[in-house]
């Protein structure tokens, strides 16, 4: 390795970092290794190229004699909203009903595809910041799997939550002949949608630490979640990390709807090809830098971690 990429790799995970104040910094560092977000990239849509290639010929073939109700999908009107949660039910319920057994097997199986590709990924990557780090990786796997479940279970509350807000501000007031609410629904949707960004944020935290954790100190995945729990007094700063992350992927979702949005107002001179294509790349823009900010959580969090908890030797300072 080069002494400018090794300059690169000791910016990266060896300056101390104190919460935010040296983010712009880790970010600078990983931005001149574009090695590093460029594997994140490729093992990501490595599996989310080959997962919707599969999905799409298997559903295309499966699913050519399902009759959906395209005119009733193209006249919904948030001016009605009791006729446009009808039509919506009624175009799952079909193809839920053509699917259902293709996707008892085509979901499991692009689940363990993702969490396979995901641990021996996510290990090159480390690897590539850091050579020191061992590869671990079954603790990767299991963490990684424990990590979707949890993200699981909070989409699961989500969805919950916006049935709840449909049948409080719409279902609820349209049966007792009283005026559905759609101001009252946006508001709960979106009050309940950043309550509980903020709270991934704050108890994600050790589920992204702990891998790094297990390739640092050579952990199984039990261990390495202890110690993440364990971290004592840099835990408010991994928390800091992960909510200024949290925020991060939030304006770039605002940023993509806005440059997708762009293009609207000169539509009547624009081919709905170039239109098909503007969203196309405004879309790989964004997952390809959410992709970079996942490196980014990474390093962040290994030189955090070992400017708190190890001197230059690299033992621990407290031991």
């Amino acid at each position: 390795m080069s002494q400018e990429a090794g300059r690169r790799r000791q910016e990266i995970v060896r300056a101390p970092v104190r919460g935010t104040q040296s983010f712009v910094g880790v970010m600078t560092a990983v931005w001149k290794r574009p090695s590093l977000a460029g594997l994140e990239i490729a093992w990501r849509w490595l599996v989310g190229v080959v997962v919707l290639w599969v999905s799409g010929v298997v559903l295309g073939s499966y699913g050519t004699g399902v009759k959906v109700d395209l005119a009733a999908l193209q006249n919904l009107s948030a001016f009605q909203p009791v006729a446009a949660i009808a039509s919506v039910h009624a175009v799952i319920g079909v193809l839920l009903g053509y699917t259902a057994p293709l996707l008892r097997w085509l979901v499991p199986t692009a689940i363990v595809l993702w969490f396979v590709v995901a641990a021996v990924g996510r290990t090159i990557v480390l690897r590539r910041l850091d050579g020191a780090l061992q590869a671990r990786r079954f603790a990767m796997l299991v963490l990684g799997t424990l990590r979707a479940g949890l993200l699981a279970v909070v989409w699961g509350i989500w969805f919950w939550g916006v049935g709840v807000a449909v049948r409080v501000s719409i279902t609820g007031p349209a049966s007792r002949g009283a005026e559905p609410s759609i101001v009252l629904f946006c508001a709960m949707l979106i009050v309940g949608s950043l309550a509980l960004y903020v709270l991934w944020g704050a108890v994600s935290w050790p589920f992204y630490l702990a891998p790094v954790l297990a390739m640092q100190l050579g952990l199984g995945p039990g261990g390495a979640l202890k110690t993440a729990f364990r971290s004592g007094p840099v835990r408010g700063k991994l928390i800091e990390i992960n909510m200024v992350m949290n925020i991060v992927r939030i304006a770039l979702i605002v940023l993509a709807m806005v440059f997708s949005a762009s293009p609207l107002p000169f539509s009547s001179v624009e081919t709905q090809t170039f239109l098909n294509c503007w969203w196309g790349g405004v879309g790989l823009v964004y997952l390809g830098m959410s992709d970079y900010f996942h490196v980014v959580r990474s390093a962040a969090y290994l030189s955090l971690w070992r400017a708190y908890n190890f001197s230059d030797s690299g033992r621990s300072r407290g031991a």
